[in-house]
């Protein structure tokens, strides 16, 4: 009788098993879903370090603006920075989650199999995480490029709003746009 249970519960299991057993392209889903919070935070560094590369040109010109006016204009600087960045870190994370899927999923479906896949989901500590890790840094960079690459129109002509404003609050003639936005992260 034991046996007969026994033998019942393991094909039981075995059943739900392969009920439950995944798809390459669903586990390629599930690790991008779960990878959702990276990719947002690549828009969100394009935005940052965008933003920053502007504050950093701000602050070398800053010395030229007389004494009595420096720190009123290197609030006013800020201020606009913040702004800037307040405008596009939104468009950037949004693009980022637009782009994200179309652009991972095919990496992931080449790069991983199937058992890598639920390796990788299940965190478990294996080679399969090493060599995820060293794809990651790749992906990222992908995704980013292709965030900068569709959001140049949208954020150029912002960021050269951003440039003129700053030139004027230093009383400095306007610099062409070192293409902060459009060349990517730095590595």
């Amino acid at each position: 009788m034991w046996k007969a249970i026994l033998i019942g519960s393991a094909v039981a299991l075995g059943g739900a098993s392969v009920a439950h057993a995944q798809t390459k392209k669903e586990l390629v889903a599930k690790l991008v879903q779960a990878q959702q919070g990276g990719i947002e935070n690549v828009g969100r560094a394009l935005a940052n370090q965008t933003s920053q590369r502007a504050l950093q040109a701000a602050g070398q010109a800053l010395p030229r603006v007389a004494a009595d006016k420096r720190e009123a204009v290197a609030k006013e600087i800020q201020a606009d920075v913040k702004k800037f960045y307040d405008e596009i870190e939104p468009v950037l994370r949004k693009r980022a989650t637009e782009v994200g899927p179309a652009t991972l999923t095919p990496i992931y479906e080449e790069r991983f199999t199937e058992d890598e896949l639920k390796t990788v989901i299940a965190w478990l500590e294996s080679p399969v995480s090493k060599k995820f890790q060293q794809v990651d840094n790749e992906m990222g960079n992908a995704l980013a490029q292709k965030v900068v690459a569709d959001t140049r129109p949208a954020i150029e002509p912002k960021l050269k709003a951003l440039e003129a404003t700053l030139a004027k609050r230093l009383g400095v003639p306007v610099a062409p746009s070192a293409g902060a936005a459009a060349s990517g992260p730095k590595k």
